[in-house]
């Protein structure tokens, strides 16, 4: 008999290592949905500790973070930040060129904001990715 495996068990286990982390959450963020980015945030966070370890570390309240990172959550761009420093990762502002399939006909780059397309083609295209850091920060409260 084959055994199988929880596939949540097995995305927390595989979270663990940040470059896999780092991974998942850019390929969420590529997607374009805020909430499957948030519940993504939340697995990540599981493979580090849980939500009282994150709760200690940012210094807010359990009941805080599982609101933030609920599908109805809104966090401001700090609160992410700072979660993502406690488990090691960062956000990364990078140039995007626009994807060409082999026919010669462009797709839609992602981008991290929904504005319009520029008139001035000159104007790059940006993504947000989530990298791992190199060091670890000491966040101050304050």
């Amino acid at each position: 008999m084959i055994k199988s495996r929880d596939y949540e068990e097995y995305l927390i286990e595989s979270l663990k290592d940040p470059e896999e982390a780092a991974g998942y959450l850019n390929a969420v963020i590529e997607g374009g949905d805020f909430r499957v980015f948030l519940l993504a945030l939340k697995h990540v966070q599981q493979a580090y500790g849980g939500m009282t370890k994150l709760a200690t570390k940012t210094n807010k309240s359990r009941a805080s973070l599982y609101k933030t990172l609920s599908a109805t959550g809104n966090p401001y761009f700090k609160t992410i930040q700072h979660i993502l420093s406690t488990i090691n990762l960062s956000l990364v502002v990078t140039h995007k060129k626009p994807n060409t399939r082999s026919d010669g006909v462009k797709s839609q780059a992602l981008t991290a904001c929904k504005s319009p397309t520029p008139k001035d083609k000159s104007i790059p295209k940006i993504v947000v990715k989530v990298a791992p850091m190199i060091r670890p920060r000491v966040i101050k409260s304050y």
